[in-house]
């Protein structure tokens, strides 16, 4: 564990930092590295939470939109069980992040109606998870075939009767998180196939450093509070304040669209000046870590656009111009090619015009396709 604890109110010393939401976005903006200024791109403070890969390729896309290299990342299923990009050697110290902090912080992570007594085991319903899943996966298998052969070795509260499939098996949310703590990697080409990775590492003892991921997220998606955090991290706010890091600025965030609000910033990060982003152009893929901030808001004012971007199944990607969401984007496979059909918020200038054809180049790129067709809708 990680800070000291409490509430981040408590431990007020200084007036509230004004920020409005355009400074806070511009921030943001190169804090993601979307501004490609770097010399010799990497992932920055995006290594420790990783880029999430859903729907899947749509990391590579996130990765071209900062001209970072996919190279030498791993594909693992980390925060809230969703799969992500992370840096192969983060990999052990984000699991002893990632495990959780005691007995009620791993009966609420897995609490559903299916299991709900399994649930209970709290630590030990992770613990013989992942140690299922280091035995079962010495090589390449198919994610069902793991399921059955880790559901045999687990406690029976741990799994139940699936209607669809017909069988008895783990519940989903529990294998999922704990992938990290078996040591697979996850890869979706034909299918969903798990492998060990190599080299592994041992399975956390305790929690350890989870306070570093409460930084990061602040750095990249603050100000923010220990909810919003808490939502990212799929955990009880109460396990965020006990880990909430010292030396953080509160701020008062205005113009989101939702009077004032109180968040916290590290020091530094305030202090640091955004680059202009200007006219700037990006295509973000759906789930581009840029929109993983749980202030959808802020991001978002407007709910209609909201909806579209951010759906359970099938959202949009996100143009941005500068730092600000200006349109929605999809796109389609057409043989060699791929369609990308943009709508803008707005009518676009020339030169914005110009700057997406680029952009738009990346993504086909990313997609393995040899051109792109784009479409200003």
């Amino acid at each position: 564990m990680t800070g000291r604890g409490g509430s981040p109110a408590a431990r007020r010393s200084a007036p509230a930092v004004p920020m409005d939401r355009a400074q806070i976005l511009a921030r943001r903006f190169a804090a993601h590295g979307l501004d490609r200024s770097s010399g010799t791109p990497d992932l920055g403070e995006l290594g420790v939470l990783g880029v999430q890969d859903t729907p899947a390729g749509s990391a590579r896309i996130a990765l071209a939109a900062r001209g970072v290299p996919p190279e030498g990342l791993e594909r693992v299923w980390t925060f809230r069980g969703a799969p992500h990009l992370h840096r192969a050697d983060a990999l052990p110290a984000l699991a002893r992040a990632l495990w959780p902090l005691d007995d009620a912080d791993a009966q609420a992570r897995i609490r559903t109606t299916v299991i709900k007594e399994g649930a209970k085991l709290g630590l030990r319903a992770f613990r013989t998870t992942a140690e299922a899943l280091r035995t079962v996966v010495t090589g390449p298998k198919p994610k069902g075939e793991v399921s059955t052969e880790v559901s045999a070795l687990v406690d029976r509260s741990l799994t139940f009767d699936c209607a669809t499939c017909g069988a008895r098996h783990i519940s989903g949310l529990l294998f999922q998180q704990a992938g990290i703590f078996g040591a697979v990697r996850v890869t979706s080409e034909g299918g969903t196939t798990l492998s060990p990775l190599e080299p592994g590492f041992a399975l956390p003892e305790a929690a350890h450093g989870t306070g570093a991921l409460v930084r990061a997220y602040l750095h990249l998606h603050g100000p923010a509070g220990p909810s919003e955090v808490a939502k990212y991290l799929g955990v009880r706010t109460p396990v965020v304040r006990a880990v909430w890091p010292e030396g953080l600025v509160e701020v008062e965030v205005t113009g989101a669209g939702a009077g004032v609000r109180t968040a916290w910033l590290a020091g530094p990060d305030l202090g640091t000046d955004a680059p202009d982003a200007g006219g700037t152009v990006r295509l973000l893929p759906p789930g581009d870590p840029f929109l993983q901030g749980r202030d959808r808001e802020l991001l978002v004012p407007d709910e209609a656009r909201r909806k579209e971007i951010w759906r359970a199944i099938g959202g949009a990607g996100v143009l941005l111009v500068g730092a600000e969401p200006a349109g929605t984007w999809r796109a389609k496979a057409a043989g060699r090619a791929v369609g990308i059909t943009v709508t803008p918020f707005a009518p676009l200038t020339a030169p914005v015009r110009r700057a997406l054809e680029e952009e738009a180049a990346l993504v086909a790129a990313a997609r393995g396709a040899d051109e792109a067709r784009l479409h200003l809708a």
